[in-house]
């Protein structure tokens, strides 16, 4: 990470060894300020220059979106603060500096019909011919285990048949996207499908020798490309809206693979507070099955509606509009 180099990079460099001792991300907290160290070189600025004017102007000539404009504005505000503490400082410049208007985004989220749906159009559609229909069931496989156990779409087609242990029903998920491997057990309907594949696979290949659970062509496993083309060709098939909707600050983003993966998290939470048990208490759980690397990640997914709610929020939205 590079370093800063305006006239405040000694203290900068203080503040973010401070709040790593508190357990704050060191990355996170430096890709903010650096926007600041930036502009301050920029502007040649000094301590006279600190004044909520220039930081009126800092937020006026950070070329990105509203929410990451605050939070650069919010980690310099924080940075301030510090200094107050240290007695550089009588009042934080910032103090008064208001935020601008964010930009929401709400995912598209699968209801559990819409992706049985979703996967019952994919299964309609196998092909006939020998490396076709391997091919096809692979591709099916692999979106089956998004929508069932929440993967991410880059780990289904990355396993191995080592990875899969059908004595006792797992998947071990390697080198996922923070460096955490992970054993998640299988629903038994997903295990008997992916059983039947692989018998299928040893009778039409008998020579077959591909290490990947889900073959591609040659040696390779499938990749990521030919399964997300897919998938849109399937959900235009059911007719789900491919495109993102923005009405006032409020996107509504349109189905992707990964939405897959906002379902499984989503209905999991509704059908443990349906059941009348703690959300909560199953964070932790399903952070570890889902693979993040801290629970409050999976915590987000409250803040989420299901399938139901998001289709009347977008209802309501236009209907603002039209009063408007």
């Amino acid at each position: 990470m590079k370093n800063f180099e305006s006239f405040l990079a000694g203290k900068l460099e203080e503040y973010v060894a401070y709040r790593k001792n508190l357990g704050y991300a060191k990355k996170a907290l430096r890709h903010g300020l650096n926007d600041f160290d930036r502009y301050l070189r920029e502007q040649k600025a000094g301590w006279d220059d600190m004044q909520p004017s220039f930081f009126l102007q800092l937020r006026a000539n950070i070329q990105k979106n509203p929410n990451t404009v605050n939070k650069i504005l919010s980690a310099v505000r924080s940075f301030f603060n510090f200094l107050i503490r240290q007695g550089l400082y009588a009042h934080n410049p910032l103090q008064d500096i208001p935020p601008l208007p964010e930009k929401y985004f709400i995912p598209f989220v699968f209801s559990p019909e819409e992706t049985e749906r979703l996967l019952q159009a994919i299964s309609n559609r196998l092909r006939k011919t020998k490396e076709d229909f391997l091919t096809d069931v692979a591709m099916y496989l692999a979106t089956l285990l998004m929508a069932r156990c929440g993967m991410r779409i880059s780990e289904p087609v990355r396993l191995l048949l080592t990875h899969y242990r059908a004595d006792d029903g797992t998947i071990y998920i390697e080198k996922t996207k923070f460096r955490k491997d992970r054993l998640i057990p299988m629903p038994i309907s997903v295990m008997t499908e992916i059983e039947n594949y692989l018998s299928v696979r040893k009778s039409l290949l008998p020579h077959d020798q591909n290490p990947y659970l889900f073959a591609g062509k040659g040696q390779k496993g499938l990749g990521s490309r030919y399964v997300r083309d897919l998938f849109h060709q399937r959900v235009k098939d059911i007719g789900l809206s491919g495109t993102k909707q923005t009405i006032g600050n409020v996107t509504f983003g349109y189905p992707t693979p990964h939405s897959l993966r906002h379902a499984f998290a989503i209905n999991t939470l509704k059908r443990i507070k349906d059941r009348g048990e703690s959300t909560q208490h199953a964070l932790p759980v399903l952070a570890a099955y889902m693979g993040h690397r801290k629970y409050q990640y999976t915590h987000a997914y409250l803040k989420v509606s299901d399938a139901k709610h998001v289709a009347g929020l977008i209802a309501f939205s236009k209907s603002q509009l039209d009063v408007v």
